[in-house]
């Protein structure tokens, strides 16, 4: 595997301010907030006092300061302003002004938000410039120089450059803020109708954010003595206290993926319960084969496990009655199965049937990995790898590259041959997709077990097939946001490995050329995953073609996009609802809830929920009601990858 020499390319990943939330919903209706004589916040609530001592609201005595707010303009040294700022000359009312320590003067009215310089000159900022919403209800300057802004739906952070919007019960308990203080460390505190919120921030690593992510999952998302990862369901929104773990069509994706990052971990840290988590996530797939053993044809693996000790997942759930009913209405080439639970030959646990191309594709990846930054030197952990590997592959070309379950069919998704993908129009969107998902699992096959038979395969695919040209397809493209990210997420991890393991110049122009086109459609979406992937094996990689000759290396910028993205991945897991579409700094996709920022990318990752990165970022309105709390997987992954790759330095 190629790792980049550290002065190639990589960035200090340095401690920053990591941003979070605190609600105090106790304090109830507060109509004004400010910080007090004794530096202390303060608050109206009700007709009464309240005062902050630093562990919650108790009764204080000191009156609410004057507020700046005029509604007849702008005034500034008991004289009415009329600030410009090139072609923008303008003559504010309704203005809510601030003075910051370092003496420059903000303000806030209907026209958007200005600040004078302490030489007099003006900048004047509207929602042209980013400015998110323009309803104001208070300003206050922080000591950092910045500006927090309350508005009728949701907070405002500004520091010249960047805008930051917080809405939503991820950040504040009511989007309606009635006013804004900010405290010496560079707080802000809201008062609203539902309670004071607080956005604070502390210094942080990323290898401390990843040891926090970590520590939640080993305590609420390992499911079954197996340990599955992922989400789980909370008993009152927001309350991680009680919590409920289920399974999903995707344990063994959503597991891989994990695992992937603790392979990166052990590899990039030698941290040993890295090695211990990615240990426990490779025995986790293996599993999955093992349980359908006597049941389904060999080297089968199913989607996930129940415990047979509970309720009969085949009784409610999961009936033959349904599966007509979806196939009816919503997928013609949907299977009707009977059992789709079946039991496992030891009648100790019950195996979920029907099993995706999705679920191969996390597998492989973190086989992959697996074998070389973990088993690499155990003799026997390798031999266990191999056998594991060779048993899924060859079930695969035995059932002529499909998966075959135990009802003697093939799963819906589990699609790789020739004779569907290139003969039959039904698969047409996923020939791409299938075509280059059956070159990796055999090129990754290949690689570990050392067999010639998976290279004979794969060429057989490629020469009297065409699947590596059917490769070149990347993504049949609709114009921004178009397209299915679960199948991005999916293509990139298979391009990785086929790019990784692959030797021969031709055949690596054709995969590298496809994977830069994937990941040109991507780039708005500021993916770190995606990026890493693009950037550890394309740069210096070129194709030639008959007019010209390409540079497949990934653009300028994509590493400073992901660090910002893996700064701002929030620590709140939560699903809470985000509603940007009201936003006056977005460009929507004609009359839906999809759009972007006005430089074309996607909103910021903590204005939005995002639990795995098969999400559709592109989506304004995002979350749920705060009853789901997700893991920090989709942090790990990205970040041990840079990490390994030599794009950070820590």
């Amino acid at each position: 595997m190629t790792r980049l020499p550290l002065f190639v390319l990589a960035l200090s990943a340095e401690p920053f301010l990591q941003q979070a939330a605190t609600k105090y919903t106790e304090a109830g209706d507060t109509s004004a907030v400010w910080i007090g004589r004794d530096g202390a916040p303060h608050a109206l609530a009700g007709g009464r006092t309240l005062r902050f001592d630093g562990n919650g609201w108790v009764s204080g005595t000191e009156r609410a300061p004057r507020s700046s707010y005029r509604d007849d303009g702008l005034f500034l040294d008991g004289r009415r302003v009329f600030p410009r700022d090139g072609n923008r000359s303008w003559a504010p009312v309704q203005a809510h002004v601030a003075q910051g320590g370092d003496g420059r003067v903000w303000f806030a009215s209907p026209q958007g938000v200005g600040v004078r310089a302490k030489d007099g000159a003006w900048r004047l900022f509207d929602t042209s410039d980013g400015l998110p919403w323009d309803t104001f209800t208070g300003i206050a300057a922080a000591p950092d120089g910045s500006v927090w802004l309350a508005t009728t739906k949701g907070a405002i952070h500004f520091d010249g450059k960047t805008w930051e919007y917080r809405q939503g019960q991820r950040w504040l308990p009511d989007d309606g803020l009635r006013g804004v203080a900010v405290d010496a460390s560079g707080a802000a505190w809201f008062a609203t109708a539902k309670g004071i919120g607080r956005i604070g921030t502390r210094p942080m690593t990323f290898r401390e954010k990843a040891g926090f992510f970590e520590g939640e999952i080993d305590k609420r998302h390992r499911r079954t003595e197996h340990e599955y990862v992922l989400e789980v369901h909370v008993e009152a929104p927001g309350d991680a206290s009680k919590w409920r773990q289920h399974d999903s069509d995707n344990d063994g994706l959503w597991t891989s993926m994990y695992g992937a990052g603790e392979c990166y971990a052990w590899a990039a840290t030698r941290d040993p319960k890295a090695k211990a988590r990615a240990k426990k996530a490779f025995d986790a797939m293996v599993f999955l084969r093992t349980v359908t053993a006597g049941k389904a044809p060999a080297g089968f693996v199913a989607r996930t496990v129940l415990p047979a000790g509970g309720p009969n997942p085949n009784s409610s759930a999961y009936t033959p009655e349904l599966d007509r009913k979806f196939q009816t209405t919503r997928d013609s080439l949907w299977k009707v199965m009977d059992p789709r639970w079946p039991l496992s030959a030891d009648g100790k646990w019950y195996w979920k049937a029907d099993t995706s191309s999705d679920e191969l594709d996390g597998h492989y990846f973190l086989y992959g990995l697996y074998y070389d930054l973990v088993a690499r030197g155990d003799a026997a952990e390798e031999k266990r790898v191999r056998d594991h590997v060779a048993a899924m592959t060859d079930h695969l070309i035995d059932n002529g590259y499909r998966m075959v379950d135990h009802d003697g069919k093939v799963t819906r998704w589990g699609v790789f041959n020739p004779e569907e993908l290139n003969q039959n129009p039904l698969w047409a969107d996923d020939r791409a997709l299938n075509s280059f998902s059956i070159l990796s699992f055999l090129k990754t096959a290949g690689h570990i077990t050392g067999d010639p038979k998976y290279a004979r395969a794969a060429a057989e695919l490629r020469d009297r097939h065409g699947y590596h040209i059917n490769a070149m397809m990347a993504k049949i493209h609709g114009g921004a946001g178009a397209g299915n990210q679960s199948d991005d997420e999916m293509a990139f991890m298979l391009l990785y490995n086929l790019l990784r393991y692959e030797t021969d110049p031709k055949l690596r122009m054709i995969y590298g050329l496809a994977l830069k086109r994937r990941w040109e459609i991507e780039r708005p979406e500021l993916n770190p995953l995606f990026n890493f992937i693009a950037a550890a094996v394309l740069r210096g990689e070129k194709f030639v073609g008959t007019h010209r000759t390409l540079d497949l290396t990934p653009e300028d910028g994509w590493l400073e996009e992901s660090l910002d993205t893996l700064r701002r991945y929030p620590l709140d897991r939560f699903d809470w609802r985000l509603t940007n579409d009201h936003r006056k700094d977005v460009v929507k996709f004609g009359a839906s809830t999809r759009g972007h920022r006005r430089d074309g990318r996607v909103l910021p990752i903590d204005e939005r929920f995002v639990n795995h990165w098969n999400h559709d970022p592109w989506q304004l309105n995002q979350g749920g009601s705060g009853l789901a709390l997700a893991n920090g997987a989709s942090f790990l992954l990205p970040y041990y990858m840079g990490l390994y790759h030599g794009f950070l330095r820590e």
